[in-house]
Formats: C-alpha cells, sequence, structure tokens
C-alpha cells in the first residue's frame, strides 16, 4: 500500500518539484500552499506523513505540527519539518519540543529527505506493532497511543523523548550506544552525525521529566551510551 504523503511549502516551486520527486518514489502526494488549507487537506485524506516548511505566512509550520500533534486522531503523524533559514540547535529543540519528529536545513536534497521519511515512518511502524502497555516503576507506557503516565498523572514528553524512553526500556539492561540511539531515534546516519550532545539534552530532559526515582535508572557510560537499569 502507498504511502500518503501531505506536502506543504507557500514555495510553489519547491512544492512541485517536492511533489514529483516523491510521486516518482510511489508515494501519493498532497499538497497544500499553507497551514490553514493543509489542517483541511489532513481530515481529508489522513496521511501517513506531513513535511512542511517553517516559515509560511499565518499558520507556519512549527503552529501546524502543534496543531496536528494536539489534534484527537492526528497526534500519531509524524510530522518533518523543513527549513529555509540556518538556525541553531536551541532552534531545531524548539521544533522537536512542538512535536517535530524531524527537522532539515533548505535547499533539502532529495535523497536524504527520503531517507529521513523512511526512517521516521519505520520508526513509528515499529511503535505501532508494540500495542501491549508497558507497566514499570510505576510509569504505564501505550506505544500506541504514544503516552505515558506516571501514578496516574500524564508526562507530557516530546516525540524524541518517548521514542528515546521506548529504546531504553524494551532494551532494558542493554547499554544502547550513541551512534545506535542517534540512528534509530533520530534517523541520523552515525557515518556524517555522531554528536553525543543531541542524545545527553535529550536524556537529561527526560530524566527530569520522569522524576528523581526513575530517572536514575537511566545510567550513562562515559565514551559509551545509555542503558536502562
Amino acid at each position: 500500500m502507498f504511502k500518503k504523503i501531505l506536502l506543504v511549502d507557500d514555495d510553489k516551486l519547491v512544492l512541485n518539484s517536492t511533489r514529483r520527486y516523491l510521486e516518482g518514489q510511489g508515494f501519493n502526494v498532497a499538497a497544500a500552499g499553507n497551514g490553514a488549507e493543509a489542517v483541511a487537506l489532513a481530515r481529508e485524506s489522513r496521511p501517513d506523513l506531513v513535511i512542511t516548511d517553517a516559515e509560511m505566512k499565518g499558520l507556519d509550520g512549527f503552529a501546524l505540527c502543534k496543531a496536528l500533534k494536539e489534534t484527537e486522531g492526528f497526534s500519531g503523524i509524524p510530522v518533518i519539518i523543513m527549513s529555509g533559514r540556518k538556525v541553531s540547535e536551541e532552534d531545531i529543540l524548539a521544533g522537536y519540543n512542538r512535536g517535530a519528529d524531524d527537522y532539515l536545513i533548505k535547499p533539502v536534497s532529495f535523497p536524504v529527505l527520503l531517507a529521513k521519511m523512511k526512517a521516521v515512518l519505520r520508526r513509528y511502524e515499529g511503535v505501532a506493532e508494540k500495542t501491549e502497555k508497558i507497566r514499570k516503576l510505576g510509569m504505564v507506557i501505550d506505544p500506541g497511543g504514544r503516552s505515558v503516565t506516571l501514578k496516574g498523572e500524564v508526562v507530557n514528553l516530546t516525540r524524541k523523548e518517548f521514542d528515546l524512553l521506548m529504546a531504553l526500556i524494551t532494551e532494558e539492561g542493554r547499554l544502547l550506544s550513541v551512534p545506535y540511539l542517534l540512528e534509530t531515534v533520530w534517523g541520523y546516519d552515525p557515518a556524517s552525525y555522531n554528536d553525543p550532545h543531541t542524545v545527553g539534552v535529550h536524556v537529561s530532559s527526560l530524566r527530569k521529566k520522569l522524576g528523581a526515582e526513575i530517572g536514575a535508572h537511566i545510567t550513562s557510560v562515559t565514551g559509551h551510551g545509555y542503558k536502562f537499569d
């Protein structure tokens, strides 16, 4: 079955060229020129993945991502944001905090975009296959609903924090290297990107949100990686 992609960009040249490329790769593509139009198309087409420009008039890519992630029935749709300007790591993390699953800087290499899309879709499909809730240390992790509750209270995790927790929990006791986490959680090619700071920042945030008691179970081995004990 062909995957349905919702492509959003107010630059018609970028929109049309990207659409033609993705259709040539076997995807069904719905295209929107702005965020408001994208919301309406999302309701109609129920896409498997949304790819949106960051800078648009009205509802920009960040606001669109946040709106989709907070709408019932759409929270499980992955979103990739593309930006036409060079941004800092803090900007990228802000995008992740709004629910983005990956972030690309324009001009985008089509093969790189395709690789990112496949990695994100693969991660979501892998989580969707895990339907049983995981109960650990007072946490209830719902892979299907991509939610975590702790003692009855919802823990507001970003998409990357949730995927990181799932990777650690499902491989409990196993030391997961930084390259492994960058590849499985972020979809990066470790040969071209191997920055431990990216993982470290998310581990620190995850520990804080889960609280000191549970956070202490996420241990680090300097120079090697992380594991859930």
